[in-house]
């Protein structure tokens, strides 16, 4: 097959993309599709997720404007001459970074760390009606089985994100393990926490309706907080010895303080969610090195991360049933940031 033949040269053909000029201010715009060159592939996509880090006003607006979305599940709709690994036709998952796997930090397994992994990204963005996946997304873009559903495989990369987090936390079976903050994130951590063999999963939010769900998504205890009594509650539930592991979902200091102050002896606390790059917190060293608590970040995910990922979606231990509260189509894209917004929502899905 030519090259031609795989993508015929037509220039001025437009589609739909959802461009963010501010937290708040999505605009539904007509834009020219883009052209591949010899290593890259175009992709129409099919459905996209909204991510946590996209309704934190102060984390999007310094990306603005931007094409949103990078959570995208499409179909392969050309690739250029020098791509055999792909084919038009295939239904994939992209990730937005992916690394070279040769510089120091890939060879550490540190793929976050990687130069190509941080200019990497989708052109122009996964919600878009077409986006191109360069040559570095390749290494990290998985063919979808059949029965996997899009809403299911956009699941993908912020499951991918959990499993990190879950293997930095040295999360081991009979531990306890409890979670701060029960958006999709946090469910995303009880269901995968438990399958990987924690005895005790506790969740906990400010809203008891998260907290219930919790339980319903297996949860040992769904914890409903105010002010500063999640350090109580969790000292009631595990009859004073506190968790093994941490989880802090909500990016600020006040969570990580208080996620530092329910572990237990040896525990290990995850940094989950960036804070605000002014944000300081006090932090006792006396505590954590007689403690010996560790406070480790968790930033993204890499290609080994997907991979686990898409297995445990495939497994339904993750699955869009259970965590996809809503669906949009594109046209409605700013009422579905919106509605991520609000609690009695988990994940919400763009539909093109």
């Amino acid at each position: 097959m030519t090259s031609a033949a795989r993508l015929p040269k037509v220039h001025g053909i437009m589609m739909r993309v959802a461009r963010l000029y501010d937290f708040g201010d999505i605009r539904v715009e007509q834009s020219a599709r883009p052209e591949i060159g010899p290593d890259e592939m175009l992709v129409r996509a099919r459905a996209c997720g909204i991510c946590s880090g996209d309704i934190m006003p102060w984390y999007i607006r310094r990306k603005a404007p931007l094409v949103l979305g990078h959570e995208p599940v499409g179909v392969v709709e050309a690739v250029g001459a020098a791509v055999d690994d792909f084919r038009p036709g295939e239904r994939v998952f992209v990730h937005h970074h992916a690394p070279c796997f040769q510089c120091a930090a890939c060879r550490r397994g540190e793929y976050v760390q990687c130069a190509t992994w941080r200019a990497s990204n989708l052109k122009p963005g996964g919600m878009a009606e077409y986006f191109v996946a360069g040559a570095a997304n390749r290494r990290d873009t998985l063919k979808l089985p059949d029965e996997m559903s899009d809403r299911d495989g956009v699941l993908i990369e912020p499951a991918a994100c959990v499993v990190k987090s879950l293997r930095r936390s040295g999360l081991r079976p009979g531990e306890t393990i409890l979670i701060v903050g029960l958006g999709i994130m946090g469910m995303m951590h009880v269901r995968i926490a438990r399958a990987l063999g924690a005895a005790t999963v506790i969740g906990a939010d400010l809203f008891e309706n998260r907290a219930a769900r919790a339980r319903q998504l297996g949860a040992d205890h769904g914890l409903t907080v105010s002010g500063d009594d999640l350090v109580e509650k969790v000292r009631d539930a595990t009859k004073g010895a506190m968790a093994d592991v941490v989880i802090v979902g909500p990016g600020n200091a006040r969570a990580l303080t208080a996620g530092i102050a329910a572990a237990g002896k040896g525990a290990t606390v995850v940094q989950f969610t960036a804070t605000p790059p002014d944000e300081e917190m006090l932090v006792r060293p006396h505590d954590l090195y007689f403690n010996e608590i560790r406070l480790i970040p968790s930033y993204s995910c890499g290609p080994d991360d997907t991979r686990e990922a898409l297995e445990l979606v495939r497994k339904g231990v993750i699955n869009a049933r259970e965590l996809v509260t809503h669906s949009f189509p594109l046209a409605e894209v700013s009422e579905a940031y919106a509605q991520a917004q609000r609690p009695d929502s988990l994940k919400v899905v763009v539909t093109f």
